[in-house]
Parts: structure tokens; C-alpha cells; sequence
């Protein structure tokens, strides 16, 4: 399947998540509804005080990766899309990976480039009103943060190149 076939395909996933999202009621909902709306997390982290972090990532056709909080009552008391400059601009370098790795949730690939001795995580997320972009967190052979770089998402087909019509 094309990539664009892909993302046509999985645009119905978004209005999904919306309405998932709007069913759900800071401070009432349970982990339960959550589970009932979303599924099965792609992780679970553990939170100070008895609280949960649930992770539900849309990586790699998606744009987003949510970070829903379960509160130590067990009712919800968080629910982001993660994958924004205002969390990006908390990763800084010297970070260690598993920070980085919370707060933003599964990358949608890594790439290892032996002979620098880093490897480039990437994260697909949406500027708006409607640009698919790449966030990028290049770390060392420690997986401590080198430095971090946002551009255009080159598998995006509005920047594919080819002919225009």
C-alpha cells in the first residue's frame, strides 16, 4: 500500500480518537473507560505517588502519540497529545533516553548512524493548520541527547516532489 493510500486510510482514525477522547471526563473517568475507549496502551509508566501514565501512540502513519494519567483514586486526571513544540522544547541536551522516551512516547523510527556513534529518533506530528512535520532527538553512544532538529516530514506527499499538476 502507498503512502498516501495509507494516510486516506487512517484518516477516519483521527475522528475516531476524537470521539474517543470526548467520551472521557477528567476526574470522572475510570481506567477502565479508558481501556474501553482506547484499547490496550502501547506502554504503561509508572508515576510518583501511585499514579499510571498510559501511552497510546499513533506512530508511524499518525500524529500523534497521547499520554493519558491515571491518578492514584484510579480516575483519569490527564489526557495530551504529547507531540507539540511546547514538549519538544523540553527536551534538551545532556538528557538521558528513557526521559525522552516518557515524555514524548515510541518514535516512529530510529536510525542508527554507527560511524558518528549517535542515532536519530523521529516523531511524525502535525503543525497546524495542516503540515506533516518530523521532530528529531539525536543521541550519543551513551543515549544522552546530542541535539534535537524539526523540518518538513519528507514522507509527506505534500513534500514528495514530482510533478505538479
Amino acid at each position: 500500500m502507498g503512502f498516501l493510500a495509507a494516510l486516506l486510510a487512517l484518516l477516519p482514525l483521527a475522528g475516531c480518537d476524537q470521539r474517543r477522547i470526548e467520551k472521557l471526563e477528567e476526574g470522572v473517568s475510570t481506567e477502565a473507560d479508558v481501556r474501553a475507549q482506547f484499547g490496550a496502551p502501547e506502554n504503561v509508566w509508572d508515576e510518583p505517588g501511585g499514579a499510571r501514565t498510559l501511552e497510546y501512540n499513533r506512530n508511524p502513519a499518525g500524529h500523534e502519540n497521547y499520554m493519558i494519567t491515571i491518578g492514584p483514586d484510579g480516575k483519569m486526571s490527564a489526557l495530551r497529545q504529547v507531540l507539540n513544540p511546547d514538549t519538544f522544547a523540553k527536551v534538551q541536551p545532556g538528557m538521558a533516553m528513557e526521559p525522552v522516551r516518557r515524555m514524548l512516547g515510541k518514535p516512529a523510527k530510529k536510525t542508527p548512524y554507527a560511524l558518528k556513534g549517535e542515532e536519530a529518533w523521529d516523531w511524525r506530528w502535525m503543525q497546524m493548520p495542516n503540515t506533516s512535520m518530523v521532530f528529531t532527538v539525536w543521541f550519543d553512544k551513551d543515549y544522552r541527547v546530542v541535539r534535537t532538529t524539526t523540518g518538513p516530514d519528507p514522507e509527506a506527499p505534500e513534500n514528495r516532489g514530482g510533478p505538479s499538476r
